[in-house]
């Protein structure tokens, strides 16, 4: 296979103005790692508090390791950029999956919380490496024009794993044992380092900065005084909380039957992953900019139809809008930043989008178990609705400085 240099990737990417595909074999190869990470962080994320529990840490170290997980994770992507751009993309990545992959092989040999909750954190470590890295390198290998539709099949591959690899950890633990499953999260982790030679050169920013223009290396603090950043930031992030609050507490509030919530999630999780994919075609050929205010009209109104969380129709309703609206504005917020930066940004612009992810998902829970004590479920997901549409203050701000930019 024939390699790129820098200068010709980023012709292609940020120049090119005629009708071209997307799909390439860099590009293959940069989904197969993503979906490989991912493989590995969702086996683990169900299996790992399991293993604890097992082990005799209960509730509190099951806790813990999750915890501990994902505030590794978000402190890795604030360090990603800086990381992409003196050592490059190829690099960043394979030092991602060796933290993702190798320690995960330590549990088979020790079962003590200790070692559980430090495997957690150093995998935290490479899994926020790793989404950084991937979501920079697929920007970087399709054309501007097309940049959408890339970033929604890259959201496609990521909730493969989400949906089937989340589930299967806990049964394949239950009937085969943990060290299986162990055994398949290393090896889907490890598994990039194949690919990383392919990639050298790629979002290679060490190599970008040396050209002039290419401009500096952003960094993820000036992008945060960056208001064209911030803004659809800010917007995700409000929907990152209704998600996580989502996942949560929708099996609680349904009760009864487990089967009713497992449905639920199902449809929101398929609607998701195909409005994700629907907006990058319709944004790159109309604007993204336009996308994201319906998004958040449309998660909003799936969240207030969980008032009504004990009838099955208004459920799957309310599920399949609040779905498609997060997909929409997963897609719109990131391929919008990514085309507010040249090339020695993508590496910013992906740290920031996955920290609103991450942040959101991990405080929306937190924050709703305690505001449900005092409300109940109903009243709580109608406040969460709220807070989407107070979103629509900086996404509103952000489309109409665009307007007037133009």
């Amino acid at each position: 296979m024939s390699t790129l240099t820098q200068p010709e990737v980023a012709g292609h990417t940020d120049h090119d103005t005629s009708p071209a595909g997307i799909i390439s074999a860099r590009l293959v190869l940069v989904l197969a790692c993503s979906l490989g990470a991912l493989t590995s962080f969702y086996l683990m994320m169900s299996v790992t508090p399991m293993y604890a529990a097992s082990a005799g840490a209960g509730g509190a170290g099951a806790g813990l390791a999750t915890g501990v997980l994902m505030f590794a994770s978000v402190a890795a992507e604030v360090a990603a950029p800086s990381l992409m751009n003196r050592y490059g993309g190829a690099s960043v990545l394979a030092l991602g999956a060796v933290l993702l992959g190798a320690p995960t092989l330590l549990l088979l040999t020790c079962d003590r919380l200790v070692t559980i909750v430090a495997v957690s954190l150093v995998r935290g470590l490479g899994f926020g490496l790793t989404v950084v890295v991937v979501g920079a390198l697929v920007v970087s290998l399709v054309p501007r024009e097309r940049r959408g539709e890339a970033v929604g099949l890259s959201g496609v591959v990521a909730c493969a794993p989400a949906v089937v690899a989340l589930p299967s950890g806990v049964w394949l633990a239950g009937h085969y044992g943990f060290a299986l499953v162990m055994g398949i999260a290393a090896t889907a982790a490890l598994a990039p380092l194949a690919a990383v030679p392919w990639l050298a050169g790629v979002a290679g920013h060490r190599r970008a900065a040396a050209d002039p223009a290419q401009g500096q290396p952003i960094g993820l603090l000036a992008g945060l005084r960056r208001k064209e950043q911030l803004r659809p930031a800010l917007a995700f992030a409000a929907t990152t909380v209704s998600a996580g609050i989502v996942v949560a507490f929708v099996p609680l509030a349904v009760g009864a039957s487990g089967n009713i919530a497992s449905l639920g999630l199902f449809v929101q999780a398929i609607t998701a992953t195909i409005s994700r994919w629907w907006a990058g075609r319709r944004g790159d050929r109309h604007g993204h900019g336009g996308l994201l205010i319906p998004g958040l009209v449309t998660a909003a109104a799936g969240m207030a139809g969980l008032i009504w969380v004990s009838n099955l129709a208004m459920l799957m309703v309310a599920m399949a809008a609040f779905g498609t609206g997060f997909g929409i504005c997963q897609t719109a917020t990131l391929a919008q930043m990514m085309d507010r930066v040249p090339a020695t940004g993508y590496g910013m612009v992906s740290a920031l989008w996955n920290m609103a992810y991450d942040v959101g998902y991990g405080a929306g829970p937190a924050a709703f178990g305690i505001l449900v004590i005092h409300t109940g479920y109903s009243a709580g997901f109608a406040m969460t609705a709220v807070v989407i549409l107070i979103a629509l203050a900086p996404a509103w701000r952000d489309r109409a400085v665009g307007r007037t930019a133009a």
